[in-house]
């Protein structure tokens, strides 16, 4: 009863006191985030905040799933799905048409742990299939709700422009990069698309080789979603109606140091424009601003970066980022979707660098206009 009642110091406890402990009255006013671990920088109000919007987001993510029927497959062994189905269908979404691939609902219609043993039963009965690209559609929801935790309680992510994003359809979602430590503006941007848009759709981001190489972390990293950064794995998810998302400043982006924070480095040669131009899809460029802040870099290492590529020598990096923080900063961030771009079509080299420099320049733009508007970070 103590443990349900969450009376602290309860393991110290002897009987009588425990009994004492129970009886006091307790105040009716109490809320979940008053209870919650102070994270410096986080006020109780912010949690508060993030309390709503998850809650509200579990309500609009139920509103996919018909939980009064199941679905009806059964595997040859005999053993039943017993998901709950998608609206207006008669199967669930690992066992639909294919869509859990590009729409991100949640196989159970709702988020949490408690729903983590129906999703490693079907991840242990393996009866569905990865998407070719590498993506497990329960990997991928129970990392949607841990890095949750980031995106509401952590960094208090705001969004703006996400109508900007197409709702159905292939598109090529453009950003700034940073981060110096691990890809964070990657899992925010593929978040909040899932967590804001009207039709919550999965953000298939292209990661640099070290992500691909490394162990655990490449096999996770494909599980999750994100895809190897070469041309035929962006043609296959731009042909198959994805969202792609690139971050076409690489490396330079990534290990930008503290003094060149939110600087746009050039925006490569162009090739996001060329696979947009071929798949006939809108470019969405979009600011973030919070990711070249968590870990900011205080130097950028060239001896490191060779060792590096001792090890991994196919990694296209020429320094290596030097931070002092090993724990992210609790930084607030903000995302804005820009206006659409239309690619055009049949553009000669020129053009297509003036094209992608149009698009830096509007990323720019909006990044500068955000930090001039930001009080604080945090």
């Amino acid at each position: 009863m103590a443990r349900e009642e969450d009376v602290g110091g309860r393991s110290t406890m002897t009987k009588a006191e425990l009994v004492d402990a129970l009886a006091e009255p307790k105040p009716l006013d109490s809320a979940d985030h008053d209870r919650a671990i102070a994270i410096p920088g986080i006020a109780p109000e912010d949690r508060a905040e993030a309390k709503a919007r998850r809650t509200a987001l579990y309500e609009r993510l139920a509103s996919f799933v018909d939980r009064s029927r199941s679905c009806g497959w059964v595997s040859l062994e005999g053993h039943p799905c017993g998901l709950p189905v998608i609206a207006d269908s008669d199967a669930c979404g690992l066992h639909g048409n294919g869509t859990i691939y590009d729409a991100a609902i949640p196989l159970t219609g709702r988020l949490g742990f408690d729903t983590w043993p129906t999703l490693w039963r079907q991840l242990f009965l393996a009866t569905y299939d990865v998407d070719p690209v590498g993506l497990d559609p329960v990997i991928a929801e129970m990392a949607w709700h841990l890095l949750n935790g980031l995106y509401f309680d952590y960094f208090r992510v705001e969004v703006e422009g996400i109508e900007n994003v197409p709702m159905s359809g292939a598109a090529v979602i453009v950003g700034n990069h940073g981060g110096a430590a691990l890809p964070y503006d990657a899992a925010m941007l593929n978040l909040a698309v899932m967590n804001e848009a009207a039709v919550p759709r999965r953000v298939r981001v292209m990661a640099t080789e070290i992500f691909n190489m490394l162990p655990v972390v490449s096999h996770m990293y494909r599980k999750t979603g994100a895809a190897y950064a070469a041309r035929e794995d962006a043609r296959h998810l731009l042909a198959r109606g994805h969202l792609l998302g690139v971050f076409p400043e690489g490396e330079r982006g990534f290990m930008k140091p503290v003094w060149e924070a939110y600087r746009v480095q050039r925006f490569g040669r162009g090739g996001f424009v060329e696979l947009a131009e071929e798949a006939k899809a809108p470019i969405v460029p979009v600011a973030i601003v919070g990711s070249e802040e968590v870990h900011p870099a205080v130097t950028v290492s060239k001896r490191l970066a060779r060792l590096v590529k001792l090890f991994f020598p196919e990694q296209r990096v020429e320094e290596i980022a030097i931070f002092l923080n090993p724990v992210p900063l609790p930084v607030r961030w903000h995302l804005r979707f820009l206006e659409p771009v239309d690619p055009g079509g049949d553009l000669d080299p020129l053009a297509m660098l003036e094209k992608t420099e149009d698009i830096r320049r509007l990323v720019q733009s909006a990044l500068d206009e955000i930090l001039a508007n930001r009080t604080t970070a945090f």
